[in-house]
């Protein structure tokens, strides 16, 4: 006999653990948590106020990310983005948002600008007000709500870890982001070319600002070629 829906119990909406993750993924794309750096179990579920069950949990969901790695015997650290993770970041960001480029070009295109004016709004205020994290929130965001007007729920779940990927590598290396003038330049050219239809200026513009965001890490990490 099978279950009868009235059978089944309220699904909680949002886990403790979910809840934790996300906690530690913010604090590890921020650099609250420095590549390297060991996560102790007692401390971390002190500063949280959770159980150590859903705590591990919670930092389990980020060794399967490539957030943390473990280490037996000695615990989970941060892990570290060298040269040839940068690289593949960031090849993977240009491919997944070039994808999101074509299919928001050939839907609509004017509310996939509407959505973008929210974080440009937010990288003008940042930068007016000299606010790094903030303007690096904003670009975040920027990125986020291009790939999410392509209606691709699969783009957007590869984009989302490939955004904090991207914001270890900047937190690592917080001297190689561009003036905030320039930075929010090329943003709005981007979504101006997005915005005219430009379909080869918009996918040129966007490999630029990759290519330049390697070239800026690369040159500040140490032994990187």
């Amino acid at each position: 006999m099978g279950t009868e829906v009235s059978d089944l119990e309220p699904v909680s909406r949002r886990s403790t653990a979910e809840i934790v993750a996300d906690r530690i993924r913010t604090a590890i794309m921020r650099g609250t948590f420095a590549p390297g750096a060991q996560l102790g179990e007692v401390d971390l579920a002190g500063r949280l106020g959770v159980s150590r069950g859903p705590l591990r949990e919670a930092m389990q969901r980020l060794v399967a990310e490539g957030l943390l790695r473990s280490e037996r015997h000695r615990g989970l650290f941060v892990r570290e983005l060298g040269p040839d993770d940068v690289r593949d970041v960031y090849l993977a960001r240009t491919a997944v948002e070039r994808a999101a480029a074509l299919q928001v070009l050939a839907a609509d295109r004017a509310a996939a600008v509407v959505a973008l004016e929210i974080p440009l709004g937010a990288m003008r205020a940042a930068a007016a007000a000299g606010d790094s994290v903030a303007l690096a929130d904003a670009d975040h965001d920027f990125h986020a709500a291009l790939v999410a007007a392509s209606g691709s729920p699969r783009l957007r779940r590869m984009t989302d870890g490939l955004l904090v990927e991207t914001r270890m590598c900047l937190a690592a290396f917080q001297q190689t982001a561009p003036p905030a003038p320039d930075l929010l330049a090329e943003h709005e050219l981007l979504r101006d070319a997005l915005r005219d239809g430009r379909t080869e200026l918009l996918l040129d513009r966007l490999a630029a600002h990759m290519d330049d965001a390697v070239a800026r890490i690369l040159a500040a990490m140490p032994g990187a070629a």
